[in-house]
C-alpha cells in the first residue's frame, strides 16, 4: 500500500504553535488524517505538543510518505531562506497554508511557502513572493509588491502602490502610505518597521524606522 503524503509546520515555538491549527484545519477540509500532520524542530523539547507529534528534521525525512511537504513557521527571515534551501534539497516541498476566512481579491500572484493567517485581505493586483507571512489582521492593498521572506506582524496596514522588498519585517500594528502609480513608496531589503509605526517616505535597506511619522532610529 503506497504511503500518503506527510506535512509538517517546521518549528514548535510560538509562531509553529500558532500556526498548527492553521495547517490542521487545513488538512482536515481536504481529507487529510491529522496523523500526517507534525511538528518539525531541529531541537524538540517533547515527543507531541499540542496533540500532534514533534519530529527532529531527520526523522521527518525517514518518515513513510509519497511526498514530504512543509511550511516554515519561523519569525527569522534568514532562518527562514536557510530551511527554505534544506527543503529543497531534500524533496520536501514547500506548503502554503491559508485561513478559510482569508480575501484575496483578483489577480494576485502568491509565492510558494506563504503563511495566510485568519482575517487577512490581499487586494487586487497584487505580487508576493516566495514565504510570506501574514499575521493576524494583517491586509496589502492593491498594485503592491510584496518580495521574498518578507514578514508582516500582526494588524499591518500596508496600503496601495507599496514594494517591499526581500527580508523587511513591519511590526504589529504599522501603516505604510500609499505610494502612487509609477512611484510606489519603497521599503528597502531587510528594513524593520517598528510596532506601531506610520511609514510616509521610502525606507533605505537596512534600515530600522519607528514611530509617528516613521523615523530612523538612532545607532547608540
Amino acid at each position: 500500500m503506497k504511503a500518503a503524503p506527510l506535512f509538517a509546520v517546521y518549528g514548535a515555538s510560538g509562531c509553529g504553535r500558532s500556526v498548527m491549527p492553521l495547517a490542521r484545519s487545513q488538512l482536515q477540509r481536504q481529507g487529510v488524517l491529522p496523523t500526517r500532520l507534525v511538528f518539525v524542530d531541529d531541537r524538540p523539547e517533547a515527543d507531541a505538543l499540542n496533540g500532534q507529534r514533534v519530529q527532529r528534521y531527520e526523522e521527518f525525512l525517514e518518515t513513510s510518505a509519497s511526498t514530504r511537504h512543509a511550511v516554515l513557521a519561523i519569525a527569522d527571515s534568514a532562518v527562514r531562506e536557510r530551511l527554505a534551501d534544506r527543503c529543497r534539497a531534500s524533496g520536501v516541498q514547500p506548503w502554503t497554508l491559508m485561513a478559510n476566512n482569508a480575501m484575496v481579491m483578483d489577480e494576485v500572484t502568491l509565492g510558494e511557502g506563504a503563511i495566510l493567517s485568519p482575517f487577512i485581505t490581499l487586494g487586487s493586483n497584487v505580487r508576493i513572493g516566495r514565504h510570506f507571512h501574514a499575521n493576524l489582521y494583517s491586509y496589502v492593498e492593491h498594485d503592491c509588491v510584496i518580495g521574498d521572506f518578507v514578514t508582516f506582524a500582526p494588524g499591518v496596514k500596508c496600503n496601495g502602490n507599496v514594494v517591499v522588498e526581500d527580508h523587511a519585517y513591519v511590526g504589529t500594528g504599522a501603516v505604510i502610505k500609499q505610494g502612487t502609480p509609477g512611484q510606489p513608496l519603497v521599503i528597502g531589503r531587510g528594513a524593520v518597521i517598528g510596532m506601531g509605526a506610520v511609514v510616509t517616505r521610502h525606507v533605505p535597506a537596512g534600515t530600522t524606522v519607528a514611530g509617528n511619522p516613521a523615523r530612523p532610529l538612532a545607532r547608540g
